[in-house]
């Protein structure tokens, strides 16, 4: 990505002339005449390296570079001074100046230094990147289960990372990661960066649902000053902010047409352009999202753009429910115990056997977070080491396996004849009596047989069910 750099000098000669040169040497570059101007655009531009003159109009240089490391400890400050004191050099060193030069300045000197500093601040946010994920422990070893299916998401991921392994150009292939809400499709997007080749690089996550349409477009490809009414300073987008790493797209179905277009450009091209520029950028972003909606349907209606859902869905991973996943449940609900448990200062809680069976019965409409947070209720609430099932709250929600809650499936017996029945047979006359049993409510039906919506209207047209007429919908 173009590296910024932000020039702070009232002399708009000399400013004007470094500004030219550095443009010529392929760097971008924004100028300020004082510290006041200088700190707005810090927060618009967020350069890569500062270089001020050390005596400005309202406050010193090295006053600045003091800000703008408080801002980001990983931008570089260069001081310029006409001094040619070595006190105001060792006290620019000491502000956290990444070095200083003399006037009169040589800009080939100038250009050489800038770019050791950059390399030195790529360095640094490697680093740091590197030190957070060891800390937050953002790896595949974050997706708990000893599920078949939960399995099945840890293999592929290990396939993934052997293949990104012998990728040589670094131009990774899109993700895209569906299931219900709640299932834990963030941290497969984020066991796929760090356990990944570009774990030393910026995650930057974007859950396209929670930023109102008209802003959306601002904050992925940011804009240039003026470009609209609010437009007061140039603002880098947070595709450009993920420069070298990994930019996931949460919520990707919520996306409007016109700025899907824009994003099927930057997985094609790999290129953005901020609103009002005339110039595109070069970018090197991988592409991982994820959505609890079925694109393939909202293609067909319309909805979704079809060159953009193949782009997305080059490797797609699924996250199975929580109610698919079986014993995993209880694996869970132990880890969210003791973890809840350290945090309230309630050590050593324990489930009750009837509280177990509770948690098992339970069909989690709300997957993995549903659970985390009734045992984070459980735990401030209960005053027993050993929890009783009275404790967990499931707040009226439908309990499918014993019969408490709003839906009840009453037993239905699907008698075999001597000559025997096929599969497909007897799954269609369960399907039938259990959508008569609900009056034909497709949700409820979804529920009680443990399907999705989609999948048990699969079923429908599979077997060329219709309602029967006169019946109520």
């Amino acid at each position: 990505m173009t590296p910024t750099v932000l020039i702070v000098e009232d002399d708009r000669i000399f400013a004007a002339n470094i500004r030219e040169y550095l443009a010529r040497a392929g760097w971008e570059v924004a100028v300020s005449g004082s510290f006041g101007e200088a700190l707005s655009a810090l927060e618009a531009v967020r350069p890569d390296i500062v270089i001020a003159d050390y005596r400005l109009p309202d406050r010193t240089g090295i006053e600045l570079i003091k800000a703008a490391i408080a801002m980001d400890p990983h931008i570089k400050g260069v001081l310029i001074t006409g001094e040619g004191s070595i006190q105001v050099a060792v006290e620019a060193i000491k502000a956290g100046a990444y070095d200083y030069l003399s006037k009169p300045l040589a800009l080939a000197e100038l250009k050489l230094l800038l770019e050791h500093a950059l390399e030195a601040a790529r360095a640094e946010k490697a680093l740091a990147f590197y030190q957070q994920r060891q800390a937050h422990g953002s790896g595949a070893e974050a997706l708990l289960g000893d599920s078949p299916a939960i399995g099945h998401i840890k293999d592929t991921i290990a396939q993934i990372m052997a293949m990104e392994a012998r990728v040589i150009d670094g131009d990774l292939p899109a993700v895209l990661i569906t299931g219900e809400t709640g299932t834990g499709k963030e941290l497969v997007a984020r066991a796929l960066h760090f356990d990944g080749r570009r774990r030393e690089r910026p995650f930057v996550e974007v859950n396209c649902a929670s930023i109102p349409a008209n802003l959306l477009e601002s904050e992925l490809f940011g804009h240039e000053r003026g470009a609209f009414t609010d437009a007061k300073e140039r603002k880098v987008g947070l595709v450009e902010s993920a420069e070298g790493g990994t930019l996931f797209l949460d919520e990707i179905g919520e996306v409007d047409f016109g700025i899907q277009a824009k994003l099927l450009k930057l997985l094609e091209e790999r290129t953005v352009r901020r609103i009002g520029s005339v110039r595109e950028r070069k970018v090197n972003v991988r592409i991982i999202s994820a959505t609890n909606r079925d694109l393939e349907r909202m293609v067909h209606e319309g909805h979704f753009r079809a060159d953009l859902f193949f782009r997305l869905r080059i490797i797609t991973l699924h996250m199975p429910p929580l109610r698919e996943r079986g014993p995993d449940v209880l694996l869970l609900a132990r880890h969210f115990l003791a973890m809840h448990g350290r945090r309230y200062g309630k050590k050593d809680l324990e489930l009750s056997p009837e509280a177990q069976t509770r948690l098992i019965r339970h069909s989690w409409p709300g997957n993995v977070r549903e659970l985390r947070n009734i045992l984070e209720q459980t735990v401030l609430l209960t005053r027993e080491r050993v929890i009783p099932a009275a404790d967990i709250a499931l707040h009226g929600v439908t309990n499918l396996a014993d019969g408490r809650g709003t839906h009840e499936l009453k037993e239905i017996t699907v008698s075999v004849p001597g000559y025997g029945m096929k599969l497909s047979d007897m799954e269609r006359e369960l399907v039938k009596r259990t959508l008569e049993q609900t009056d034909w409510n497709v949700s409820k039906s979804a529920r009680l047989l443990g399907l999705s919506r989609d999948m048990l209207r699969t079923r429908v047209q599979k077997h060329g069910l219709v309602r029967e007429s006169g019946r109520r919908k």
